[in-house]
């Protein structure tokens, strides 16, 4: 039997090479899980079940012949609706996508089931990716495992969802200005934000494409660094995508000689963060609780600065709106998608993507479009893109002090739907989240307790420079095993 406040990766691979279970017997207990909770969840948008199973059935048959294709073969993964599997539909939880069938991979998911992993559902998310809660999907809202009357997050809210509520071992999320982090910190998970041009971004419909990130979505940390190993790499279909190949990455080797202490590490403490209006009193006193616990595993802590942390929000809402104003222009009802036939061409144009967006879409759209107009770029664009060359020094200027940054995730914990009905209410929740995509290093986010009032996760977030993913891994695995000590699951 499958103890699904338990159901690791790592433990999961444990499973199925002493025979305790096969990977059929693995995806019809998630399947029945679903069905038993995911009408009140609602993380997934869509399941091809009888695709899950013939590939369960295949990972059995090479187990049985010794020629499994990793470890990991026949464990099943959820897949954020912005991330193409091939034969599926990818719709991007919108409209306009919704009868859109993906005719190749994407890097990330082709790299998985390389090993063997199931690609395991569509997962819901907000809108191509815009939004911090998950209710600006087109198709329903997604609860938060922890209580049903409050959002999970997003814009990667049902891979967050479903990993809290068991429903699937491990998903990936895309991350533009939080998007994992953020709702992995609202569900009690695991989240990451690897390194810019760490993750292939081929397959990965674009939102922003300076910022989006793929990355996982776990219960633990080791499962996160056991994923991350799997899809990042080098790729010759992403230009963007760093020279670093993937059977050069072993991230998860950390674990089986984990250290029980944290001697010699750095810890930077930015006052930005512990300081900033709006924190709430409970999130900041676990954030001070993890420092007290750091301290005890034997960190060193730093008291650093990050000056330009106060504009981020602005800049990210400047850049992240122009690209996507590029990048779903695409989207036209014409080559693909949904159409909606007008009297001509151009009012065809206008009907398809009145229609078949959504409204926060179409904001952000028409704010993209607005500082890249004539007259405007060098008011806003460039202006934003000088501004995030200064919050990249600020990161770069404080890894010279300390080994890794540790700072809140969100202001509060996950809030109730409805309850940020104003869009910039909305757009500052993502406010300790956003400069770590700006500045492109990599960041993790884990939970650390829970509020005694609301029974909410409440997490914290590690950060690193670029490409110390490793050093991010080792320090979250030694807090999380020793300063945290326990998993967050939700009552069923």
């Amino acid at each position: 039997m499958i103890d699904f406040t338990q159901m690791t990766i790592h433990g999961l691979r444990d499973l199925l090479k002493n025979g305790e279970i096969t990977s059929v017997e693995l995806v019809e207990s998630l399947l029945a899980r679903v069905d038993a909770l995911d009408d009140k969840i609602k993380s997934f948008i869509r399941i091809d079940r009888e695709a899950a199973l013939a590939m369960a059935k295949e990972s059995d048959c090479r187990r049985a012949t010794n020629s499994e294709l990793s470890p990991y073969d026949g464990i099943p993964i959820g897949i954020k609706d912005c991330i193409c599997v091939k034969d599926d539909y990818v719709s991007c939880a919108s409209q306009i996508l919704e009868p859109v069938v993906s005719p190749y991979d994407s890097t990330a998911v082709s790299r998985l089931k390389a090993k063997g992993f199931i690609p395991f559902g569509r997962l819901n998310m907000d809108e191509f990716a815009m939004g911090s809660s998950c209710e600006n999907s087109s198709f329903q809202k997604t609860a938060n495992p922890f209580d049903l009357e409050r959002v999970p997050g997003g814009s990667s809210g049902g891979s967050a969802a479903s990993v809290a509520a068991r429903l699937v071992p491990a998903a990936l999320g895309s991350d533009t200005g939080g998007s994992i982090r953020q709702p992995a910190a609202f569900c009690g998970i695991v989240g990451v934000k690897p390194t810019y041009g760490l993750v292939s971004r081929y397959g990965l419909v674009a939102f922003a494409s300076s910022l989006d990130q793929i990355g996982p979505m776990t219960l633990d940390v080791e499962d996160s660094a056991i994923i991350l190993e799997t899809i990042a790499g080098n790729d010759k279909m992403d230009s963007t995508s760093l020279p670093i190949e993937n059977n050069t990455l072993d991230y998860s080797s950390i674990f089986s000689k984990l250290p029980d202490n944290l001697n010699g590490v750095k810890v930077g403490i930015p006052k930005e963060y512990f300081e900033a209006d709006g924190l709430a009193p409970a999130v900041k006193q676990a954030a001070l609780d993890a420092v007290e616990k750091l301290k005890k595993l034997g960190a060193e802590i730093v008291n650093i600065e990050l000056p330009h942390t106060k504009y981020a929000v602005a800049v990210y809402y400047i850049i992240a709106t122009a690209e996507a104003s590029a990048n779903l222009a695409r989207f036209d009802g014409i080559r693909y998608g949904r159409r909606v036939e007008g009297k001509d061409l151009v009012d065809t144009y206008f009907a398809s993507r009145g229609q078949g967006f959504g409204e926060e879409v179409q904001r952000r759209i028409l704010l993209g479009t607005y500082v890249l107009s004539s007259g405007y770029y060098d008011a806003y664009y460039l202006k934003a893109q000088k501004v995030r060359t200064l919050i990249r020094r600020d990161f770069e200027k404080a890894a010279e002090l300390c080994d890794v940054i540790f700072t809140p995730v969100t202001p509060d914990v996950a809030f109730k739907f409805g309850a940020k009905s104003d869009p910039l209410s909305m757009y500052l929740s993502d406010i300790f989240t956003i400069a770590l995509n700006l500045s492109g290093n990599c960041g993790l986010s884990l939970p650390v307790a829970l509020d005694s009032e609301s029974g909410m996760p409440i997490g914290m977030q590690f950060i690193a420079p670029a490409l110390q993913e490793r050093k991010l891994f080792e320090v979250a695995g030694v807090f999380e095993k020793y300063g945290v000590g326990a998993k967050f699951a939700p009552a069923e």
